[in-house]
């Protein structure tokens, strides 16, 4: 058994079933139990209380939901009808579980792949697995089982596909495969461990100097149709046309790394293409194909693709359909792979991250030198290591050491990393490989400036003096938690003053829950109930910024927070269009076409997740942040869509904080983590915070603070 805290790989689990002790009557069995469980989470989130029992519950329904779809369609022994049945009961189940994410859509990274279950999880999973008529060993509910025992289930192959396919059932033969020379075993540094040390080069190496790749002087940046690229964005293109391949393109958002992307594959000849996108813009980068890449058709896929065309240039799949369609698109013969927002494939361990790796390395396999971006205004988020699913995606690295031209390159320098000139060559190796990095400031100068402005509001309201009593109330079980440890310790350590190492730990039991019961408050919590008591203080200002200055784009985290916008506008008189993560792609882009086109639509009300990346909304210079995000990446991705190539105004986001709360805490430690990207990236000397989660920094403070 696992220690308590202890992260446990949840990619996939199989449970080994017993002979029913019980009968069925009503042939429910876990399904029955699944429903009954479901609709007790709905219950409560619908009243605002997504306590840590609820969202273990929430958990576990998906994960035996999951287990259970997999062993009836592998079960040939009951009917078809049977099957369908209940099938069609599981569909309900997670339908309702959908409910509930889209209304507090932190429930969401519950359903990640490396999402640790904790002993509670596993404890309720068993009890669960029982009420069904399963015996169940302890451990049983957390062995691992292969990787392709669920996801080749789900796989499909479009009947369009399946047309090209036997159309054309031979690849065009590459040869330049063959005219690569073999690779040289590395000497020199063959016993080196040089992953770290190449990760290490980016925080201490920067000398000032941007991390980016020279580029060649562009020829021509006017295109047929009228259409003109910006000086940085031909160097891009002109580039891949004298023959470079990889890139990691994190310019910061906004300055037109789609186009780039496009026309470097047209450059390069890169088709068929793949694009791998975030749901929300799939649609989007189908419009800009057609706009840069008229004469290369493209086509989306939506859920099983039915629809899509076989034949197209450019196939773009979004992260949530990938597993179901890997297995046709790793044998279409791509010649080049882009994938958006890199910086979601960060965590190794989940499945889409697998997938994209499992496809670049297929393309790689079978081309010399196909064209694969990757695009992120934002690659780093809390650690230097998130570099590494997207270095290994572009064939930098693999999983333990730099491979093909990087070691290559590292070879020639003569240095190992223990000569003191080996950091600054060896980050300088890493960024001539592709990384090409441009700061608004210094490619688009005529994009004006932006500002974050904090909107200090008070809670005097009984909502506001509940909150502060949950803060008070949580303070006093941290320091409950920490002078009971102190007083339990065995190793004789005796410490002057605040333990701080103690004071960690005891923030780490909190954050994962081990030391609240159901009826307390928890961070996650109480900065959900902040974000209810702003949403009326926010939307009113907003509304006001509306009559003033003209559109305005509202960004909240959970939707209640933009229920509550959405009713005060609509109160007030002023049109508004919703774009959220439950919505189809012909109705989010509805919304958002009427934002940017009515006059009459004065406000866009965004999900923080789910429009936070890859919109267009510039034609608003105001950003009012209703509710706290806990990455500074997260709030910057959400300003950058106002704040990007073709405004034309001072952008300002209005940061609404609920004063004398933990939402100012929050701020400051989101603002203190800004410097990471700054560091690593574009050169600066400023200061690195540290690389633990915002979260955890918000119930150190908290806890320090009780205890001087």
């Amino acid at each position: 058994m696992a220690r308590r805290g202890q992260r446990q790989p949840r990619a996939r689990r199989t449970v080994t079933r017993k002979p029913r002790r019980v009968h069925d009557r009503d042939g429910g069995g876990i399904i029955a139990v699944l429903a009954r469980a479901v609709r007790e989470v709905e219950a409560a989130v619908q009243q605002g209380t997504a306590k840590p029992s609820v969202r273990t519950k929430f958990q576990v329904v998906a994960l035996l939901m999951r287990q259970e779809r997999a062993r009836v369609k592998a079960d040939e022994a009951g009917s078809v009808a049977r099957r369908a049945e209940q099938l069609k009961r599981l569909d309900g189940i997670g339908t309702n579980l959908a409910k509930s994410a889209a209304r507090d859509p932190s429930l969401l990274a519950l359903l990640e792949e490396d999402a640790a279950v904790s002993d509670a999880g596993r404890a309720l999973e068993r009890n669960m697995l029982r009420a069904a008529g399963v015996e169940t060993d302890a451990d049983e509910v957390t062995r691992p089982v292969p990787e392709t025992s669920t996801t080749t289930e789900r796989r499909v192959v479009p009947q369009s596909v399946i047309s090209r396919q036997l159309a054309n059932p031979f690849l065009t033969p590459d040869f330049s495969t063959a005219e690569q020379p073999a690779e040289a075993p590395p000497r020199r540094l063959a016993s080196w461990e040089l992953l770290g040390p190449l990760f290490r080069s980016f925080e201490v190496a920067a000398g000032g100097v941007t991390s980016c790749m020279d580029l060649p002087d562009p020829s021509a940046r006017r295109l047929p149709g009228g259409l003109e690229l910006m000086r940085h964005q031909a160097e891009v293109v002109a580039a891949a046309a004298s023959g470079h391949r990889t890139f990691l393109l994190a310019d910061e958002p906004g300055l037109g790394k789609t186009a780039q992307a496009l026309l470097a594959a047209q450059a390069a000849n890169a088709y068929p293409l793949l694009v791998v996108v975030p749901n929300v813009v799939k649609t989007n980068w189908a419009r800009e194909a057609n706009l840069w890449t008229p004469r290369r058709p493209a086509t989306v896929i939506h859920g099983d693709g039915d629809t899509i065309d076989g034949f197209a240039d450019i196939v773009i799949v979004n992260y949530e359909v990938l597993d179901r369609h890997v297995g046709w698109l790793g044998d279409l013969g791509f010649r080049g792979m882009v994938v958006d927002e890199a910086h979601f494939i960060k965590n190794k361990t989940s499945q889409r991250s697998q997938h994209v790796l499992e496809l670049s390395e297929r393309i790689r396999s079978r081309i010399a030198s196909p064209l694969l971006m990757a695009l992120t205004g934002t690659p780093l988020i809390n650690d230097i290591e998130d570099f590494r699913a997207i270095w290994q995606f572009l064939g930098w690295i693999d999983d333990k050491k730099p491979i093909g031209d990087l070691m290559a390159a590292l070879e020639e320098t003569g240095l190992t990393p223990a000569d003191p000139g080996f950091y600054r060559t060896a980050r300088t190796c890493v960024i001539d490989l592709g990384i090409v990095r441009r700061r608004k400031v210094d490619v688009a100068a005529d994009i004006p400036a932006r500002r974050i402005a904090d909107l200090p509001v008070e809670l005097d309201d009984e909502a506001g003096r509940s909150i502060r009593r949950a803060e008070r109330d949580l303070a006093r079980r941290l320091v409950a938690r920490y002078e009971s440890a102190l007083e339990t310790r065995t190793a004789g350590v005796v410490v002057d003053g605040i333990d701080h190492d103690l004071v960690r730990q005891v923030a780490t039991w909190e954050r994962q829950g081990t030391s609240t019961t159901k009826t307390e408050e928890n961070v996650f919590s109480m900065m959900r109930r902040i974000g209810q008591a702003k949403a009326g203080l926010a939307a009113d200002y907003a509304a006001q910024l509306a009559r003033s200055v003209g559109k305005v784009v509202f960004f909240a985290k959970h939707v209640d927070v933009m229920d509550v916008a959405e009713e005060t506008f609509a109160k007030r008189g002023i049109g508004y269009a919703s774009i959220r993560g439950d919505q189809t792609s012909k109705a989010r882009q509805k919304n958002i076409d009427a934002f940017v086109d009515d006059p009459d639509v004065a406000v866009a009300v965004c999900s923080l997740t789910a429009a936070g990346v890859g919109l267009n909304l510039h034609v608003a210079s105001n950003v009012v942040l209703a509710e706290l995000s806990w990455t500074d990446a997260e709030q910057t991705q959400a300003i950058d869509r106002v704040h990007r190539i073709g405004q034309t105004e001072p952008v300002t986001a209005w940061r609404i904080i609920a004063a004398q709360t933990i939402d100012t805490r929050i701020a400051e430690l989101i603002d203190s983590k800004a410097g990471l990207a700054a560091r690593a990236l574009d050169g600066s000397d400023e200061e690195v915070g540290s690389s633990a989660d915002v979260q955890l920094e918000a119930l150190v403070t908290l806890l320090t603070d009780a205890l001087s």
